[in-house]
């Protein structure tokens, strides 16, 4: 058994943050990483047109910024050799193919017993510290819903992690069903190699521009919340018009109201709606009833068939299933319980970064309170 004094699950940007910071306050760590590699969502499940959708000034990582030559809407090339520049900055060294089985509080020693699967020996290894930090970020592990008859499809299914690009679906008929950021930029990339795209949009959504998201964040600090959230309704709808003739229903309550209060965030175009406007994109309201073959059929009662689905439909996490005895810090959804600003501090020398769907900017500032607050106690 290892004894430390901060053990991080996770190496993904949260967990990089984390370990930054108590570098910096010079307090011994080690990182519990499933994967082989940092960053495994950016360098291995993401698709190859992906950009930081904020600004880059928001999306920096603790005491290291982004190289001037960078352009604002930093690409995922540069953004992981961003993180690799980090972690040889700071001098990381995540212990990789760990898999977390169980992490449990002992009263009687006061630790943290953490118990890690080798993937390469298959031993199990027990570790042990004062501080825990859930740096497991919220882009866990891929979730494809049930669908009556998916088994039955004679196509291609993918999640949205295995997604690469729209240049292998030339010609064919492509479903994506989900409309986030992920589903709607795949959507796009899909049209403009020439995929005969469709995509599922149940849900009212919010949609703005790269542009109108710089301009909230420069207004919101003289204005109210609702007013700025009524300004950005009022300039998208300026900008896109009236969509629900194409399918797409704007909600009643403002885009920034439902980041704060359910994390759904708005829909920033890079494109998308040209495409929906100009028919390259169609937008199908309904959701799945079944599948029978390659024939899709939906609740509206109508049929399509399709060659390959490709679900955007996020994630879940599975803290819960290897973090025993927390019932203050984390819910049954993995994301951080208590509201903001206490959110990253739970019980026992129990923390969590990342978790309160607040994106770099939120993790960051996480990382920095939890070192701090870890320094103040050693």
């Amino acid at each position: 058994m290892q004894e430390q004094v901060a053990i991080i699950v996770g190496s993904g940007t949260s967990g990089l943050a984390i370990a930054a910071c108590l570098s910096q306050q010079t307090i011994p760590y080690i990182i519990l990483e499933r994967e082989d590699c940092i960053a495994s969502l950016w360098k291995k499940y993401s698709y190859d047109r992906l950009h930081l959708h904020l600004a880059k000034e928001l999306c920096e990582l603790p005491y290291m910024s982004f190289p001037a030559s960078y352009p604002k809407y930093v690409p995922k090339n540069m953004f992981t050799q961003y993180l690799d520049d980090y972690v040889s900055h700071f001098k990381i060294s995540p212990m990789y193919q760990r898999n977390v089985e169980s992490a449990e509080y002992n009263e009687v020693s006061k630790r943290w017993f953490v118990k890690a699967r080798n993937a390469s020996s298959g031993e199990v290894e027990i570790y042990c510290a004062k501080f825990l930090v859930v740096a497991t970020g919220e882009t866990t592990n891929p979730y494809i819903p049930e669908v009556q008859g998916l088994n039955t499809f004679t196509g291609e299914v993918l999640h949205s992690t295995q997604f690469k690009s729209g240049k292998d679906f030339k010609n064919k008929n492509v479903l994506v069903v989900g409309s986030g950021n992920s589903g709607m930029e795949i959507a796009l990339d899909l049209a403009n190699h020439g995929a005969k795209t469709s995509i599922i949009v149940r849900s009212p959504i919010h949609i703005l521009s790269r542009g109108m998201m710089d301009f909230a964040r420069i207004i919101v600090k003289y204005l109210k919340p609702s007013l700025v959230d009524s300004l950005m309704v009022l300039l998208s709808k300026l900008v896109y018009g009236d969509l629900t003739k194409y399918g797409i229903r704007r909600p009643t309550e403002g885009p920034f109201y439902m980041k704060r209060m359910y994390g759904k965030y708005p829909l920033i175009d890079v494109g998308t709606c040209k495409k929906i406007k100009s028919g390259e994109i169609q937008v199908l309201p309904s959701e799945i009833l079944n599948i029978r073959g390659n024939d899709i059929i939906f609740k509206n009662g109508k049929s399509h068939p399709f060659d390959t689905i490709v679900f955007c439909t996020g994630f879940k996490r599975s803290t819960n299933l290897w973090l025993k005895g927390d019932d203050y810090l984390l819910n049954e959804n993995g994301l951080a319980k208590p509201s903001n600003p206490n959110h990253w501090k739970g019980k026992n020398g129990l923390y969590c970064v990342g978790l309160l769907q607040r994106g770099f900017f939120g993790a960051s500032t996480d990382a920095q309170n939890i070192a701090n607050d870890i320094k103040s106690i050693v």
